[in-house]
């Protein structure tokens, strides 16, 4: 478990820097006017980043599945309502295709603007860039929130347990 503030902040900007090298290579690969690479390419590259975020912010399922009974219901229940549909999951590639396919219209339009000359892969790699930084960045946000109530809950217990001593 993450044990500070500091910890955390630390950890999300890490992964916010490994998001930005991703999207580069997302975008790099996007100016080929091959059909279909930049899209493998994007499935390839979330399937590596999203659970190496997981695993930085104790988010695995196996990381999740090694907490105790309470911290573990907690953990699940933020997950729960933060909405995100990638932290404490196994990544699969069925996965990926279904939130790359939610971004349709990002995707779309940069497949048909490589094939514009000159600006099209230009605009193609834009585009890839963005879409990649935008779904890695929310995901660091909300492992970040999920990993802050978690530190948060983990706290006020700390205190209670010490408030309750005798002779404090």
């Amino acid at each position: 478990m993450i044990e500070s503030l500091e910890e955390l902040e630390a950890i999300k900007q890490s992964c916010r820097s490994m998001v930005t090298k991703s999207s580069s290579l997302s975008a790099g690969t996007a100016v080929i006017p091959i059909p279909g690479l930049d899209i493998g390419s994007d499935v390839a590259i979330l399937m590596r980043l999203i659970p190496k975020i997981n695993e930085k912010f104790g988010l695995t399922p196996k990381q999740i599945n090694s907490l105790d009974t309470e911290s573990k219901l907690f953990v699940m229940t933020v997950i729960s309502n933060t909405g995100s549909k990638m932290a404490g999951k196994y990544i699969t590639k069925t996965l990926i295709m279904t939130l790359l396919s939610r971004m349709g219209v990002k995707v779309a339009s940069k497949g048909v603007a490589k094939f514009v000359p000159f600006l099209g892969s230009t605009v193609a790699g834009s585009i890839s860039f963005a879409a990649m930084k935008y779904m890695g960045n929310s995901h660091v946000e909300d492992c970040y929130q999920i990993a802050l109530a978690a530190l948060e809950k983990e706290r006020r217990e700390h205190e209670i347990v010490i408030e309750s001593e005798p002779g404090v």
